[in-house]
């Protein structure tokens, strides 16, 4: 870089020296710098076009992974039972299935015992949850720590593990072939995973709002009740969607403590149209279809709430 003198008026007057730019060279280039354009530094975390285009492609085949197999059973719904592994979409299209799975089959049936046990299960275990984990985040009182622990140690045991000793228990009081029977059941899976989950979310909402409820003369259960519940709105949501889900997709309780088409749930009511002695995939998919409807409608009215209630335990206020 040069500097130039420029002269300052007045008598006397000292000469400033003045900051010039370099000249551009011929050819574009400045002085003193190599010729071409200057290269762009790409900035931290910003992905080049061929990892873009890579990344979104990989996103683009993992939801079509995904998609596929609801798709082609949604496909495969429509087709008459000599086309059900043909590879065309909807050359035979019928609703023949429907018809049959609805008017000749006891699906009405199941789908009334699955909704009875679901939403007992559902409002039972939102409450047991919502009232656990609000008393473990809120006071102290003697066998905390083992209550913990034993609803974290409950978890680690596979389903497939407690089906004989609960079968037993069931068989002893008399509840085999009773909805209370699977509604206790799915309790016990439930209510352990949706404890520590409301715990966590409890744990986020300040204190001060408890002692303000107390200061205004609420008992503990009327803070809870009256001040909690509204704020914990989200982490409830994520709560009876994880039980209804639970209850409604359940397969291996089902089949094991309810024995008769008047007393099956949908899940086992599936496995009358696939087995040892029939084969029936065009109607089996056609139920499943159905079976599937209830469950997104329960996901689309409670997904705006999901997001917000998993992430809410995430971090302590």
């Amino acid at each position: 870089m040069s500097t130039e003198t420029t002269p300052v008026n007045g008598p006397g007057a000292r000469s400033a020296p003045r900051a010039t730019t370099p000249q551009a060279a011929p050819g574009g280039s400045r002085a003193g710098g190599g010729g071409g354009r200057p290269r762009r530094v790409r900035r931290r975390g910003e992905r080049s076009r061929a990892a873009s285009i890579g990344l979104h492609a990989t996103l683009l085949l993992a939801a079509l992974i995904a998609v596929f197999p609801p798709f082609w059973l949604l496909v495969t719904s429509f087709k008459p039972k000599t086309d059900t592994f043909t590879r065309s979409l909807f050359s035979n299209f019928t609703l023949d299935n429907y018809d049959h799975v609805l008017n000749d089959t006891e699906f009405l049936t199941w789908f009334g015992n699955s909704v009875l046990i679901v939403v007992l299960t559902t409002v039972i275990g939102v409450l047991i949850s919502a009232t656990t984990g609000y008393a473990l985040s809120r006071f102290r009182f003697p066998g905390m720590r083992p209550l913990m622990w034993t609803l974290l140690i409950t978890q680690m045991f596979p389903m497939a593990v407690l089906i004989v000793p609960l079968y037993n228990l069931m068989s002893r009081y008399g509840l085999l072939n009773q909805p209370v029977a699977l509604v206790i059941t799915y309790l016990t899976i439930a209510v352990p995973f949706c404890a520590w989950m409301m715990k966590g979310f409890f744990d986020t909402i300040p204190v001060s709002i408890d002692e303000s409820g107390r200061v205004d003369g609420l008992n503990p259960f009327g803070t809870f009740w009256r001040l909690i519940m509204p704020l914990a709105r989200p982490g409830l949501a994520v709560t009876g969607f994880y039980t209804f889900v639970t209850a409604w997709a359940e397969v291996a309780y089902a089949t094991a403590f309810m024995t008769g088409e008047q007393n099956l749930t949908l899940a086992g009511g599936l496995q009358t149209f696939v087995n040892q002695h029939t084969q029936d995939w065009h109607l089996m998919t056609a139920a499943a279809v159905l079976i599937a409807v209830p469950a997104t409608l329960v996901f689309g009215y409670a997904q705006r709430h999901l997001q917000s209630g998993l992430t809410a335990g995430a971090t302590k206020a």
